[in-house]
């Protein structure tokens, strides 16, 4: 759409939304919710198929709870129409006055009023006597409005939400204070000017189109819908199933990487990744005890000078922030970067800003022009001998606990003294002035990664015109620079294979004649949401790799700070392989993309799995197989998780016969108890190898 103009731009938009949404509504009401009452007895019920109990049990709810939360709001010459949240519910609600003389006489006079649903409170309420059985709050309201409007005959109640434009106009170049300005902004964004209204397909037209002219809205901006409005807050719905049901996830904790299962005292962390590097892989990984840990170590740490960070999102009770507080009231020198322009975490960053700077912590608000996304930490630590050693860690994601569970990440612990240059310069550039244009290992954008990233493609260009092995493997959530794109065509023209597993937006084609015949599109759509950003070069049968925070959209390469870090521990890479390579071969969860920009699922057919006399289920069939093996099979997100499952069996198991082989020694060798210490350590470094 980008030769038209804004205004039909919009209007496309608008249109292809629309279809979106039915789509969307059609498969809930006529697939999802039908198959949910069937096989797992989870019903959204409305008031026609309650009884009169439960009508009266509801009714009891709304004068205890809800009553008191509610304002009534007319609309009339003495009450101009009222302020609305964005993103909230509300009752549009046409009432009649029977005692309104001229409305009797014919007139046919009618008022107008607005409710607020409470977004504090819980959506979905549960019936007590029918398990399983959830009411909207909305109908809650709806049908007790009587207690709102007494003595008023109520024609129409329908929901309404109304969006307001997130984009607030700012001027860096010219703010005094960026954390002034983006205070400001936070607050102005609550007046900001409508985008967006949609409403119940019941509602009246007329209703419709008062309430699109008092927001400010054309008719592409409104969107009618079948259903249920907010599906975003389904996920509050906490329905109570029977045990195995395969309607629910098998439970997953993340484990410790095995390499920090070990650890006793912070110390020990710095000489784990001082040995070599460690790549943790999230939600397989906990992060409360890898990336977490690494802050919170340091901030306890005694032989820490200082800590370095950057912050684009956390959750609101991070530790990540309270560890850096703390470091800062040990007398460490923190610098920290937060981001204060993350979309929709303005507020929640300004605060966080003010607390760390408050704690004596040194804090820089971002760069004027761009956004901060990368993520790294840097940890510089005084050694034997009075020098001075870096320890980063460079991720693909947020230091988010909450997300870090749920978001599929890569993350590198690693003493590397060239990166850890490089990550000191890099925070040279964030707080204060210096100018880079090349770092020793890094990728930085916006100074050069995308240059690189062409220079990537081009070598293997060149590679398959003199016929070395040339392929190229990226793992992104997004693809839309136009640079990058035109040379992944001319890749595929070339003869290069180019498979691109793009979690979301993708503007590039696939299998177009003549064009891009060798490329392939894949998305994961799954139970956790794919997040890493993986690149992998074939560089002439000595592949290239790299992690980190940018996507391949022109956003991340150019008016974004992102960072992306080589991967070169032969054992780390393939441990990238094999992720890469369970995407590919996933007959689960994969998406194909096809020349006209639509998708296909790729389900392959499972070989069906027969109970022996020993119990062997499936997952005991998948034993023994590699992560792409399984994932053809289950999915690469089910496969990790099962190669995870094994390793920790496999762990349990090797650090048993070592403690059985000490304790047989010790019971028949005359050790002193320093020789006996310094022999289990040895034996339980053994295990790293797993």
């Amino acid at each position: 759409v980008e030769q038209y103009a804004p205004a039909k731009q919009l209007e496309l938009i608008s249109k292809a939304v629309n279809s979106f949404v039915d789509k969307q509504t059609d498969i809930l009401l006529d697939e999802v919710l039908p198959a949910l009452r069937e096989e797992a007895e989870v019903f959204l019920c409305g008031y026609d198929e309650l009884t009169d109990d439960e009508v009266d049990y509801l009714r009891g709810i709304f004068v205890k709870e809800i009553e008191p939360l509610l304002t009534p709001l007319a609309i009339d010459p003495g009450h101009p129409f009222p302020f609305i949240s964005s993103l909230s519910i509300n009752l549009a609600i046409i009432i009649h006055d029977p005692d309104d003389i001229e409305a009797n006489e014919g007139s046919g006079k009618r008022s107008m009023a607005i409710v607020n649903v409470p977004s504090r409170m819980r959506r979905w309420k549960e019936l007590p006597n029918r398990k399983n059985c959830f009411v909207p709050l909305e109908q809650i309201i709806i049908h007790n409005l009587d207690r709102l409007f007494g003595g008023m005959v109520i024609l129409s109640a329908d929901c309404f939400i109304a969006t307001r434009n997130a984009d607030v106009e700012r001027n860096e170049e010219e703010a005094d204070d960026l954390l002034e300005m983006m205070t400001d902004e936070v607050r102005e964004r609550r007046f900001a000017p409508f985008v967006r209204l949609e409403v119940a397909q019941t509602m009246d037209p007329m209703l419709t189109r008062r309430l699109q002219q008092e927001l400010g809205l054309v008719d592409s901006d409104v969107y009618s819908t079948r259903g249920y409005l907010a599906l975003g807050e389904l996920d509050s719905i906490n329905p109570k199933l029977k045990m195995n049901n395969t309607f629910e996830f098998d439970h997953w904790a993340p484990m410790t990487h095995l390499r920090l299962n070990k650890i006793k005292e912070a110390n020990e962390l710095f000489k784990v990744i001082k040995r070599a590097d460690v790549l943790v892989q999230h939600p397989y990984h906990s992060f409360a005890t890898s990336t977490q840990l690494l802050v919170e170590a340091a901030s306890v740490d005694p032989q820490v000078k200082a800590i370095k960070a950057t912050l684009y999102r956390t959750n609101s009770d991070s530790p990540i922030i309270n560890a850096l507080i703390a470091a800062a009231e040990r007398g460490i020198q923190v610098a920290v970067l937060v981001e204060l322009k993350a979309r929709f975490d303005e507020a929640r960053n300004v605060g966080f800003a003010t607390k760390l700077e408050d704690a004596g912590c040194n804090v820089a608000y971002g760069l004027v022009g761009l956004k901060t996304h990368c993520k790294t930490t840097l940890v510089v630590r005084e050694e034997s001998g009075g020098q001075l050693c870096t320890y980063c860690h460079i991720g693909t994601g947020n230091y988010n606990p909450s997300t870090a569970a749920v978001y599929t990440d890569f993350g590198l612990l690693t003493a590397n003294r060239d990166l850890g240059d490089d990550v000191m310069d890099l925070f040279k550039y964030l707080t204060g002035y210096h100018r880079q244009r090349q770092f020793r290992k890094l990728l930085v954008a916006p100074t050069s990664m995308r240059q690189q990233f062409v220079k990537f493609i081009d070598l293997e260009i060149k590679n398959k015109q003199a016929n070395l092995p040339a392929k190229i493997t990226v793992k992104v959530n997004g693809l839309d620079d136009q640079l990058i794109c035109s040379k992944l065509y001319e890749a595929s023209q070339a003869g290069v294979e180019v498979l691109l597993i793009v979690r979301g937006i993708c503007k590039l084609r696939p299998g177009v004649a003549g064009l891009s015949e060798n490329i392939r599109v894949i998305s994961i759509v799954g139970r956790f949401l794919e997040h890493h950003r993986v690149f992998r070069f074939e560089n002439g049968g000595d592949p290239t790799y790299y992690i980190g925070s940018a996507d391949w959209m022109t956003r991340n390469l150019m008016r974004r700070v992102e960072v992306a870090t080589p991967i070169e521990d032969p054992a780390l890479q393939e441990i990238l392989n094999e992720m890469l390579d369970g995407c590919a071969k996933d007959g689960s969860n994969a998406w194909e993309m096809q020349a006209d920009g639509t998708y296909i699922r790729l389900i392959k057919d499972r070989p069906k799995t027969e109970e022996t006399e020993e119990g062997e289920d499936e997952r005991a069939k998948m034993k023994g197989k590699s992560i792409p093996e399984m994932a053809e099979m289950v999915g690469v997100q089910q496969a990790t998780m099962n190669r995870f499952r094994d390793d920790r069996r496999k762990f349990k198991k090797k650090t048993r016969k070592a403690s059985q082989v000490v304790r047989k020694t010790k019971n028949t060798m005359n050790w002193d108890d320093s020789i006996f210490t310094k022999t289990k350590v040895g034996l339980m470094e053994s295990t790293d190898d797993i």
